[in-house]
């Protein structure tokens, strides 16, 4: 099943958790194996692989056991401002996101009666 926004969380961490079982047995490593090479219990790699929901510390256990963490890097590439952005900023990358120049209520945007 490929992954798109149109997908529920459930149907997602579904369809993870059934990536990180086939390459589990990609490698020939049983639940128990990887389980103990990733410092994890069994059962929190049988949760991840079942789709439910974990910690982030212990899906990237198991990523680091199956040898799939530069594939996180591709999926998250490092990003940094770009050279009009220094000269923006006089060589300073931002901190912080800054509010949009709109007003709080976009012209012709959907309103409650009351709000009126």
């Amino acid at each position: 099943m490929k992954i798109s926004e149109l997908l529920s969380d459930e149907a997602i961490l579904t369809e993870l958790g059934e990536r990180v079982a086939r390459s589990r047995i990609d490698l020939q490593l049983t639940q128990a194996e990887a389980a103990a090479q990733a410092g994890i219990s069994k059962r929190t790699l049988e949760r991840i692989e079942s789709g439910a929901s974990a910690q982030s510390s212990s899906l990237i256990r198991i990523l680091r056991v199956l040898d799939l963490l530069p594939r996180l890097e591709r999926m998250f590439p490092e990003t940094g401002p770009g050279p009009m952005e220094l000269l923006r900023h006089k060589g300073k990358a931002r901190q912080r996101a800054s509010t949009r120049g709109h007003s709080e209520r976009p012209e012709g945007a959907w309103t409650w009666d009351d709000d009126q």
